[in-house]
């Protein structure tokens, strides 16, 4: 399983990359598996506030209908237009090019009840078990 090291996760499978006051918010490699071939994209709106545990869109696959939910409050500064045309980008690369949102961080503090890397693998493993 593709679990980078230089990301925070959710328990509810989202991934964070933070860059300064900027966080890029995706599935990870284990969300997408689930999901199965991801056919649409719900995205936020730039400019839209979105608040940590809140949906700010969807992922529809084959299988099933899946919400997103914010792993850090803030304000949507950029969203992946390339999804609105090619969801299945998730699917071939969920941590570079599959990004859904670039987020303007409100709080910071919340970036310390994100998982690590390791905790993360040890909660996939524990969700599988």
């Amino acid at each position: 399983m593709n679990i980078p090291d230089d990301l925070k996760y959710t328990k509810e499978h989202e991934w964070v990359k933070l860059e300064g006051d900027t966080a890029t918010i995706g599935v990870t490699h284990h969300a997408q598996g689930q999901l199965g071939d991801i056919v649409y994209v719900e995205l936020p709106t730039e400019g839209e506030e979105i608040s940590k545990e809140d949906t700010f869109g969807s992922l529809e696959s084959v299988k099933a209908v899946s919400d997103c939910f914010a792993p850090l409050s803030g304000k949507v500064i950029e969203i992946n237009n390339v999804l609105s045309e090619n969801p299945e980008t998730i699917n071939e690369d969920c941590y570079e090019e599959g990004w859904i949102v670039k987020i303007e961080l409100s709080d910071k503090s919340e970036l310390e009840e994100l998982m690590s890397d390791e905790q993360y693998k040890a909660f996939v493993a524990e969700e599988s078990a």
